[in-house]
C-alpha cells in the first residue's frame, strides 16, 4: 500500500513508503527482517508541462525503448554468449596500476601480466607471420642483371676463343660441379643447408640487430636467402628487404628442391674479378673449368663469397692474410662436418695461389671479327632474337681453325707493314680482305682488319670490291653447263674446254643480231690485262692465262642470266651481281672474300655447294639449340666442276712453276689471279687440301667519297703479286 499526504504535498512528499508483499522463502533460505520494506527516493519533479502527467503513472504505462540499430540487431543472437564472457574478461583484465601496492611497486607488472604480455606478443607475431607468408608471392620476373650471362665462343678444337657480354657468368648444371666444390661452399656459408627451412632465425635476428641497432650489416643469411637476394631482390640493406627476403626464402624452400636452390646460388653469386658464378670464378682465378678444381682451390673460391674485395690475395698483403686464414678454416670445417677426411686435409697445407690476372679473353683486335661473324650466323641459324642473345648463356662452337687463323693474320699483317714501308702514300688507303673456306662450307679463317676497335667493318665480308678477272671461272662453268646460242631462238650448242674463241684485245662483243651497243651509242669491246692479244685460243687456255675477251663473248653466247644463276648456285649472292650487261662476265659483281672462296670451293667439291657457315653447334647452359641449315646442292655437274678444276690447276702451275714441285702428287692445288680493268682491286684465289682461300687488296678512301682508288703498285705486279704471297703464306704447306 502507498502512504501519501493530501493533494498538496508537503516539502518532504518525495519520501514514499512502499510495503512489498512478503515472498515465501525457500526451505533453506532465511529472510532478513527488512526484506519486505523498500524505501525509494524518486527525483524531484520538474516544472509542470503539458507533456508531463499530473498523476503518478501506472506500472504498465511505461514507454517502450526505441528499436535497435542494424548493428545491435545483428549482434542480438550473440548477446547470451557475450554476457557469459563478460565476467571472465572482467577477471582477466589486469588491474594496473596494481592495487594494494604503494610507490613504484604499483607500476611494476606482476608475473602474470608479464606472462600474458609475452604470450600475447607471440600470438600476434605468429598471426602476423602467417598472414605475411600467405600474402608474399615469389616474383615471376627474375633480376635480369643477376641472371644475365656471357656468351662463350670456341675454336674448332673446342678451346675457348672469346667471351662477350656485360657480365662474366656462365651457368653450370649442378651435376657438372664436383661434390667437394659444393661442400666447400656449404661449409663456408651454410653447413645446415640441406636441413634448414630456408632461413636462419638466429642469423636473421643478428642481421636485423646490426641493421637497426648499429646502422651496419652483418651476414646471417642462409644460402636460400642469399639466392633470393641475388635473383629476385636488390642489394639494399634495409629491414623491409630482409623481411621480404625471409618470406620468399621460406616459400621458395617449399617449392624448389635444395639442389635446385644450390645450383642457382652457385651460378649467380659474385666472386670478384668481374665474374658471377662458380664456373667463371674458376676460370678467372685458376684458368680452368670448375670440373677440374681440387678441394683446396674450391675452398679458396668459397672464401671469396664473404667479400671478394677483401679476400682476393693478389690485391694486397692484408687480403692475402685474410684469404689464407679463411681458406684454412673452410678446409677444417669440411673435416668437422664429415665432408673431408683428415688425411685428405693434410695434403693441403700450402695455399693455392690464384693467377695474378683474369685470363678471360679481352676482346678486341682480330678475334672480334670472328665473333661478329659467328654471332650473326648463330642468331640467324638458331632463330635467336637479339634480346635473348644479349641475355647470354650460349656456348657457340665455331668452325674457325686457330692455326689457320694465326697463319692468315700473320701473312696479311706482314704484307701491310711492307706496303706501308714501301709505299706509305697509297698504303694509308689500302685494305686487305682474306678468307679460307673448306669444301664442306666451314669458314676456317678470315682477316677482317687490323683491329676491330679502330675499324669496325669486316674486310673479309664487304660487298664493295669488284671481282674482276677472278670471276672468269664462273663464266667458264656456265658455258660448259648450259652451252651457247648462236641464234636467238635456236637450240643451245654445247661447248667444251677446247672450243676456240678470239683472244685478241679490243674485239667487239657480238649478239645474234650484231654488235652490242651501250646506252651511249658506243660498241662494247672487251680488253685483256695490259691490252695484250692472244689470237685464237681455247676456252681452257683462256682461263689458264686469264684472258678476258673470250669470256666476255662466252657470257653473251651462254646468256647472262645463266652466268648469274651459275655463279649464285656456286656460292655468290644475287644481290652482289649487278646489272646483266656484258661487264658482268668481266667481274662487275662485288662478292666478299668469303663468297669467292666458297664459290671456288664448290668446284673443288666436284660441283657440290654448301652454304658457308661459321658455327657448327650451339648450346645454352648445356642444352642443344637447334640450327636451321641448308644441305648441299649440286651447283654444276661433276664433269663441269672437274673441267674447271683442271683449268685452275694448270693456271697455278703455269703462273708459279717454282711452287709446283712443292705440291705432292696426291694433292691438287688450284689458283688464279684476278684484276679489275681500272686497277682498283687485285685478287688471288686458290684451293689446296680441300680448303679454298681468297685474298683481295683494294684501295678506298673511307673518309671521303667511298669510291675505289687505283692501287698504284700496292698489290705488286703479276710476277710479284702481294695477294699471291699472302695466299702461299696462309696455305703452307701446300703439299
Amino acid at each position: 500500500m502507498w502512504l501519501k499526504a493530501g493533494a498538496t504535498p508537503p516539502p518532504d512528499a518525495t519520501m514514499q513508503l512502499k510495503a512489498v508483499k512478503p515472498r515465501q522463502p525457500d526451505a533453506d533460505e532465511t529472510l532478513g527482517p527488512d526484506a519486505t520494506m523498500q524505501l525509494r527516493v524518486p527525483p524531484p519533479p520538474g516544472p509542470k508541462t503539458s507533456a508531463q502527467p499530473t498523476t503518478s503513472p501506472r506500472r504498465g504505462s511505461r514507454k517502450k525503448p526505441p528499436a535497435g540499430s542494424p548493428l545491435s540487431r545483428a549482434a542480438a543472437p550473440f548477446a547470451p554468449y557475450v554476457s557469459k564472457l563478460k565476467p571472465i574478461a572482467r577477471r582477466l583484465r589486469p588491474a594496473y596500476p596494481r592495487p594494494g601496492r604503494a610507490g613504484w611497486r604499483r607500476w611494476v607488472p606482476s608475473w602474470r601480466q608479464w606472462l600474458g604480455a609475452v604470450l600475447g606478443s607471440i600470438g600476434l607475431s605468429g598471426a602476423f607471420l602467417v598472414i605475411a607468408y600467405a600474402a608474399t608471392d615469389i616474383p615471376q620476373n627474375l633480376n635480369t642483371y643477376a641472371t644475365q650471362q656471357d656468351n662463350v665462343y670456341f675454336w674448332s678444337d673446342g678451346t675457348p676463343m672469346a667471351r662477350t657480354g656485360w657480365v662474366q657468368r656462365q651457368a653450370m648444371p649442378l651435376k657438372d660441379i664436383p661434390e667437394q666444390v659444393r661442400w666447400a661452399v656449404l661449409a663456408a656459408e651454410n653447413e645446415s643447408f640441406y636441413s634448414d627451412p630456408g632461413i636462419s632465425v638466429k642469423g636473421l635476428t643478428r642481421a636485423l640487430y646490426r641493421t637497426v641497432g648499429k646502422g651496419d650489416t652483418q651476414g646471417g643469411s642462409t644460402i636460400t636467402q642469399q639466392y633470393v637476394k641475388n635473383v629476385y631482390l636488390n642489394q639494399n640493406q634495409t629491414v623491409s628487404r630482409k623481411f621480404t627476403e625471409a618470406m620468399i626464402a621460406l616459400k621458395l624452400d617449399n617449392q624448389m628442391s635444395k639442389d635446385q636452390i644450390l645450383e642457382g646460388y652457385l651460378n649467380t653469386s659474385w666472386f670478384g674479378r668481374g665474374t658471377y658464378g662458380i664456373q667463371r670464378a674458376s676460370q678467372a682465378y685458376y684458368g680452368k673449368d670448375v670440373s677440374q678444381l681440387n678441394v683446396s682451390q674450391a675452398a679458396f673460391l668459397a672464401s671469396l663469397l664473404k667479400g671478394a674485395g677483401l679476400y682476393d690475395p693478389t690485391l694486397d698483403a692484408a687480403n692475402r692474410h685474410r684469404a689464407v686464414e679463411r681458406w684454412s678454416w673452410i678446409l677444417d670445417r669440411m673435416v668437422k662436418i664429415g665432408k673431408l677426411s683428415q688425411s685428405e686435409r693434410d695434403k693441403y697445407r700450402t695455399f693455392p695461389e690464384p693467377l695474378k690476372q683474369n685470363p678471360l679473353y679481352d676482346t678486341g683486335q682480330q678475334s672480334d671479327y670472328l665473333v661478329e661473324l659467328a654471332a650473326q650466323y648463330a642468331k640467324k641459324a638458331g632463330n635467336i632474337s637479339d634480346q635473348d642473345f644479349d641475355l647470354g648463356g650460349y656456348q657457340i662452337y665455331t668452325t674457325f681453325d686457330r692455326k689457320r687463323e694465326n697463319a692468315l693474320t700473320d701473312a696479311v699483317t706482314k704484307a701491310r707493314k711492307q706496303g706501308k714501308k714501301a709505299l706509305p702514300g697509297p698504303a694509308k688507303d689500302a685494305h686487305y680482305g682474306a678468307s679460307s673456306v673448306a669444301t664442306d662450307g666451314r669458314i676456317l679463317a678470315v682477316y677482317g682488319g687490323p683491329d676491330h676497335r679502330t675499324q669496325g667493318f669486316n674486310e673479309s665480308n664487304v660487298y664493295t670490291v669488284q671481282a674482276g678477272s677472278a670471276f672468269l671461272p664462273f663464266v667458264y662453268a656456265a658455258g660448259l653447263e648450259n652451252g651457247i646460242h648462236k641464234t636467238r631462238e635456236g637450240p643451245a650448242v654445247p661447248v667444251t674446254p677446247q672450243s676456240i674463241y678470239d683472244g685478241n684485245d679490243g674485239i667487239p662483243v657480238i649478239t645474234p643480231e650484231g654488235p652490242y651497243w651501250d646506252r651511249g651509242g658506243k660498241r662494247v669491246a672487251a680488253h685483256n690485262d695490259g691490252k695484250k692479244s692472244y689470237g685464237q685460243i681455247s676456252l681452257e687456255q683462256a682461263l689458264v692465262k686469264s684472258v678476258n675477251t673470250p669470256f666476255m663473248q662466252l657470257g653473251m653466247d651462254t646468256g647472262l642470266d645463266n652466268v648469274r644463276d651459275t655463279a649464285e648456285a656456286a656460292g655468290l649472292l644475287r644481290s652482289t651481281m649487278g646489272p646483266q650487261v656484258p661487264a658482268l662476265s668481266m667481274g662487275s659483281a662485288t662478292p666478299s672474300t668469303i663468297r669467292m672462296a666458297s664459290g671456288y670451293a664448290t668446284f673443288a667439291a666436284d660441283g657440290k655447294h654448301i652454304e658457308p657457315y661459321s658455327v657448327r653447334r650451339i648450346t645454352r647452359n648445356g642444352a642443344t639449340v637447334a640450327l636451321s641449315t641448308s644441305g648441299p646442292h649440286q651447283a654444276v655437274s661433276f664433269t663441269v666442276a672437274r673441267q674447271v678444276t683442271e683449268a685452275l690447276t694448270d693456271s697455278f702451275r703455269t703462273a708459279h712453276p717454282e711452287a709446283a714441285p712443292a705440291v705432292s702428287a696426291a694433292k691438287q692445288v688450284t689458283g688464279t689471279s684476278g684484276r679489275t680493268q681500272d686497277d682498283t682491286a687485285n685478287w688471288y684465289i686458290g684451293t689446296a687440301d680441300s680448303v679454298s682461300t681468297a685474298i683481295v687488296i683494294y684501295r678506298m678512301d673511307l673518309a671521303k667519297s667511298l669510291q675505289p682508288l687505283p692501287l698504284q703498285g700496292i698489290a705488286g705486279t703479276r710476277a710479284n703479286s702481294v695477294p699471291y704471297d699472302i695466299w702461299t703464306s696462309a696455305m703452307r704447306p701446300l703439299g
